[in-house]
């Protein structure tokens, strides 16, 4: 009985000596009579990734509370970051897009924004930095969001369904490659101003030039396919730099050059152009 004893004493100064280092915390019996684990080791410095409210429920960690007030931060896509986008142009601190895509330029408008009123210049955009944003802007317009191109495009036209055509889309500002009803591609396009309109109808591809220059206006014409007297698909470099704020003198322009070498490249004499609204 002796000997016992002494085990017991021995055992529980070992068990309070691990409590003491380790932070370990001894359990209690159930109310029948059970008993839990003796004891949950925690070593020192470590963190158990949530804790209890008291209510049954657990808590996330303060890290994941901090994150979930993050709305968008580099690397994300969408319609949301192109509102974004749109909205840091109407108060000046981004100057390009709106592109969809949260790159540096945006993270570097955003903390900006956030620096000037005095909220943590962190570059990603969280629910105070949104809300404020918002109450100084408008919600954008369609063409607003899509200045620099990028707009889904819309159903295409029944003429389009047979055979090769350029299908050119007003209202949606797209151009579809189609080949015998299956869109081989897609690229934002940009037409004729108020005086020299694009015009509507169907046409043909009568002939292409690789490096053209206008004989009237003078400008270049890259991966030129005209389709109705002087008006043709072709690359603009004005498109490219600013967008939806200039328009053609009739021609369809592209500002994706790669998009317009692959597809001039594949369009031969005599396919078939569509342009409708």
């Amino acid at each position: 009985m002796r000997t016992t004893g002494m085990r017991a004493i021995v055992a529980a100064a070992a068990l309070s000596a691990l409590v003491a280092v380790c932070g370990c915390t001894a359990q209690g019996t159930d109310a029948d009579g059970g008993h839990h684990l003796p004891v949950h080791i925690k070593l020192p410095g470590s963190s158990s990734g949530s804790s209890s409210t008291g209510d049954g429920k657990t808590s996330a960690p303060p890290s994941t509370a901090r994150a979930a007030n993050v709305l968008w931060s580099r690397g994300d896509s969408g319609g949301a970051v192109r509102e974004l986008q749109a909205r840091l142009r109407q108060v000046d601190w981004l100057f390009d897009g709106p592109t969809g895509t949260y790159d540096d330029l945006t993270e570097q408008a955003v903390a900006g924004f956030q620096g000037k009123r005095g909220l943590p210049k962190t570059g990603e955009t969280d629910t105070v930095t949104w809300q404020r944003l918002l109450k100084m802007t408008h919600e954008p317009g369609k063409w607003d969001l899509y200045l620099m191109g990028g707009q889904p495009a819309g159903a295409p036209d029944p003429r389009c369904l047979t055979g090769r055509v350029l299908c050119i889309d007003k209202t949606s500002r797209t151009l579809r490659w189609m080949i015998d009803g299956r869109t081989v591609s897609t690229m934002s396009v940009r037409f004729g101003a108020q005086y020299t309109p694009t015009r509507d109808g169907v046409f043909q591809v009568y002939w292409k030039a690789r490096n053209w220059v206008s004989t009237l206006y003078h400008s270049p014409m890259p991966y030129a396919m005209f389709f109705s007297g002087g008006q043709a698909v072709h690359y603009s470099y004005d498109f490219s730099m600013r967008g939806y704020a200039g328009g053609s003198h009739g021609c369809v322009n592209v500002r994706d050059e790669a998009a317009i070498a692959s597809l001039f490249a594949q369009v031969r004499t005599g396919d078939k152009v569509v342009v409708y609204q």
